[in-house]
């Protein structure tokens, strides 16, 4: 392989580069209240317990309502509902029923007292695991508690947020099994 050419750009946009993960809904609530916020920004932690870091700006009203109930859900859309994602993310929870404003239908997880999103693929139901990064950075730890995923498409073709309004799509995938190593994770 040919070493690359390359040429300075912006640090302030590299998360074009470094976020790959599919955008989620993250649907959360308290008391009678409950709202969705589209989520760009996560990570995984660790696989047993399995912990998820997501940053969940202060600003948003799901913030206060995930800090104060210490749980949400992790929904996982596809492409369908990219338009949806976006319309999320663009209004507040705060103002606006984003059940009955996007027709999303919200359904009772089994362990936490947010909703599940039933047009997404997969829903992970999460605890707070870890708030010690919160108040500084805005950076939860959640231990996903409960996972429904639907059975078919296997490999949904789910939305990858670039920055500056510009999403990717999740495409081919291609197997090393014959090469891969868990240990080395």
């Amino acid at each position: 392989m040919k070493p690359a050419q390359k040429n300075d750009f912006p640090v302030a946009d590299v998360r074009q580069y470094l976020e790959p993960g599919p955008v989620l809904l993250v649907t959360s609530a308290l008391g009678n209240e409950r709202d969705i916020m589209t989520l760009g920004w996560h990570t995984v932690m660790e696989f047993s317990p399995s912990l998820v870091g997501c940053m969940i700006s202060a600003g948003n009203n799901s913030h206060r309502l995930i800090k104060k109930s210490s749980e949400c859900v992790l929904n996982l859309p596809a492409f369908a509902l990219l338009d949806t994602l976006v319309a999320i993310g663009n209004c507040s929870g705060a103002d606006v029923d984003k059940f009955a404003e996007f027709s999303l239908t919200p359904q009772p997880a089994s362990e936490v007292k947010a909703p599940l999103i039933a047009e997404c693929h997969a829903c992970f139901e999460c605890r707070l695991y870890d708030d010690t990064l919160v108040d500084n950075f805005n950076f939860f730890i959640f231990e996903v508690v409960k996972a429904q995923v639907a059975s078919s498409p296997k490999y949904p073709q789910t939305v990858h947020y670039c920055g500056d309004g510009e999403f990717m799509l999740s495409g081919k995938r291609v197997s090393r099994r014959s090469q891969f190593r868990p240990e080395m994770l």
